[in-house]
């Protein structure tokens, strides 16, 4: 014989059944992420908060699936959100320029694939007149950053950069991205606010609400509308 249940009882297991399943699709098949720094700019802007494709490079689906969420590897071009290989609790957005076993080559800031230059992609931004030579006496950090290479993407590996190419620290600086790191492919902005954004660091609770409150004041005049559901590529 059933038992009737009360109101109060059924409205929690309610609530229960959907924050388990709200965390079982953040963590397998969509994920929020927000961008604080410029440095996939003008593919993605300081305040873009992105949908986040988890699944598409997940383990391999069955047949029903690959039909409701295809899966696949990543891809020369993809964007991609992974933890950062020098500090695991952060996480970073780059795109893949480099596959396994790509050589890769920068020559006056110019990105090579295995010997053949990359002609313009339509992503690349170049912002600093500065070229730093191939030279002993010219700054670490400017030889790294527009003379690379060659390097051999090693197995189970991939080289990511930005698109804002000049101010981007990526796989040039801390070297290639293990794949067990990845954590999904960039797919949708569905929010661009141009306001203050936070830097993903908790500082205090009332730091917090005041940005908080400062984002509520400032949504209606500075959010980017024409942003709004804008397809990441």
């Amino acid at each position: 014989m059933a038992h009737e249940r009360s109101f109060p009882r059924e409205w929690l297991e309610a609530l229960i059944i959907a924050a388990i399943f709200l965390r079982f699709t953040n963590v397998f098949v969509v994920q929020t992420f927000y961008i604080p720094s410029s440095s996939m700019e003008d593919t993605l802007l300081i305040g873009d908060h992105l949908f986040v494709n988890r699944y598409i490079y997940g383990p391999a689906p069955t047949a029903l699936e690959t039909k409701l969420l295809p899966a696949r590897t990543i891809r020369r071009g993809d964007i991609v959100i992974f933890r950062s290989p020098q500090d695991p609790t952060v996480d970073v957005v780059k795109r893949c320029v480099g596959l396994p076993g790509d050589t890769i080559d920068y020559i006056d800031k110019e990105l090579h694939i295995n010997g053949k230059r990359v002609e313009d992609d339509g992503y690349t931004q170049h912002r600093d007149y500065r070229l730093y030579p191939d030279q002993p006496f010219a700054d670490l950090q400017g030889r790294v950053r527009d003379q690379f290479g060659p390097y051999r993407v090693p197995p189970g590996h991939y080289f990511c950069t930005g698109d804002n190419r000049d101010q981007s620290l990526d796989s040039r600086f801390w070297g290639p991205l293990p794949a067990h790191l990845v954590k999904g492919r960039a797919q949708l902005v569905y929010w661009s606010y141009g306001g203050g954004t936070s830097d993903g660091r908790f500082s205090s609770w009332t730091e917090e609400a005041g940005r908080l409150g400062k984002t509520a004041g400032g949504f209606l005049t500075k959010t980017r509308w024409d942003r709004t559901f804008h397809l990441v590529r």
